[in-house]
């Protein structure tokens, strides 16, 4: 049973010599991945990895229409809204285990509707998956889920250009940005980075970052959708989503009571 206590304190799991710290009290987000001792998340006012939920990316100008009404959700990234409510709330522990947790929260204003999101944390000495759910316990509404990783671009504090983190991926297509940060509609072919930009993989995600002669990571998912952000100098972001930035408005997926929103995630691992 959990209790007031569980929510405040760090969560933690261990597998082999893997080790992961959960904050439940800010947002649920994965505070630290350390494998071998090696930090793989940034840390700082940045850090670690939060879950987006119940939407993802901007909302265009914090509104999104459901039946004909039309909702206005907060502008914390004006003039829009950004990477959901769940990142800024306390989860509730469920359960904890040596290698596993389970953290909920429950769906409240200023999201219009009422249900339940649920996130698991699976760890293995060599990989690491997150299961995010969303449950509506009435009528039913568009969501998206997904998370936002701040994978570090270089370990142990380095700087040297030789030993960045490299990308690999092949989406299918890169949604065209607009000026507003917003995707315009059009499907173009994959540009170059940096990005700060959706791309679509209907297969599911597939993507794997390098850090020559120390790691590499490949992060899948059962979304067709994912985020590179890589606009910055400590770290990139590879976030698997179950929808394009704006999806509220242009690609809702409707939460049923008898077909929840599930996501998951897995971050796999192997020394160079």
């Amino acid at each position: 049973m959990s209790t007031h206590t569980d929510q405040k304190r760090e969560i933690r799991l261990a597998a082999g010599d893997a080790e992961l710290t959960i904050h439940p009290a800010n947002g649920c987000r994965v505070a630290s991945l350390r494998v071998g001792g090696t930090e793989l998340l940034r840390q700082g006012d940045r850090y670690g990895c939060f879950p987006m939920v119940p939407w993802c990316g901007r909302t265009a100008h914090g509104r999104f229409s459901d039946g004909g009404v039309m909702h206005q959700l907060p502008l914390n990234s004006p003039p829009h809204a950004i990477h959901g409510t769940g990142r800024d709330t306390s989860w509730r522990t469920a359960r904890k285990g040596e290698r596993e947790a389970a953290f909920t929260y429950e769906l409240a204003d200023p999201w219009p509707y009422t249900g339940r999101v649920t996130q698991l944390f699976e760890l293995t000495d060599d990989s690491l998956t997150l299961t995010l759910g969303v449950e509506t316990y009435d009528d039913s509404f568009p969501a998206q889920a997904g998370w936002h990783p701040w994978f570090l671009r270089h370990l142990d504090g380095g700087t040297a250009d030789e030993d960045a983190v490299r990308l690999d991926f092949s989406p299918a297509w890169q949604e065209e940005r607009g000026e507003d940060h917003l995707p315009t509609g059009r499907r173009v072919d994959p540009r170059p980075g940096p990005w700060d930009d959706c791309f679509g993989m209907p297969d599911g995600v597939d993507a794997t970052l390098t850090w020559p002669g120390r790691l590499e990571l490949k992060v899948t998912s059962n979304a067709e959708w994912v985020v590179v952000y890589d606009e910055q100098a400590e770290a990139v972001c590879v976030e698997p989503q179950t929808g394009p930035p704006n999806g509220l408005n242009t690609a809702p997926r409707l939460v049923t009571p008898i077909d929840p929103l599930e996501i998951r995630t897995t971050w796999a691992w192997r020394r160079l």
